[in-house]
């Protein structure tokens, strides 16, 4: 599984699972979160040294979306600790704890999990004690009326 977080909401905007991590499998997880979220203004894109992320493609498509590369110092996990964090829970919270009998019944699983609990109800410390989606609803809200 791919996924790329918001890391001021918390949000997972994009994700991607398939039978292999291939160059096509985070870049589905790109597109999903680049047509999810409609980003306005730049973007900073952080990622590890996968040769996956590093690939031509891939580093052609945050360009086309007007993002920013970054990715983490050759050998230090914690540059990308929140999407490791975020992959470590849903592994203690959902993977670990059922059985798939197939892997279209596993992405089904992973989709209810990110989409209805993670980012709709999960609260965060971070984030004031809200789900993701709260906080980001919240955040407009606030900007919106700041705007008016």
């Amino acid at each position: 599984m791919a996924s790329l977080e918001d890391l001021y909401t918390r949000k997972i905007v994009g994700w991607h699972a398939d039978s292999r991590m291939t160059r096509e499998l985070v870049i589905q997880a790109l597109e999903k979160a680049y047509w999810r979220q409609k980003p306005i203004g730049p973007v900073l894109h952080h990622s590890d040294r996968g040769s996956q992320y590093a690939s031509h493609e891939y580093q052609e498509r945050l360009k086309f979306y007007g993002m920013q590369g970054s990715m983490s110092r050759k050998g230090n996990c914690y540059d990308n600790a929140c999407i490791e964090s975020f992959h470590s829970i849903i592994k203690r919270e959902l993977v670990y704890l059922e059985k798939f009998e197939t892997r279209e019944e596993a992405k089904k699983r992973i989709f209810e999990y990110i989409e209805s609990w993670y980012n709709g109800e999960r609260i965060h410390s971070s984030i004031e004690y809200m789900a993701p989606v709260e906080f980001e609803r919240r955040y407009y809200q606030l900007n919106v009326n700041a705007a008016s």
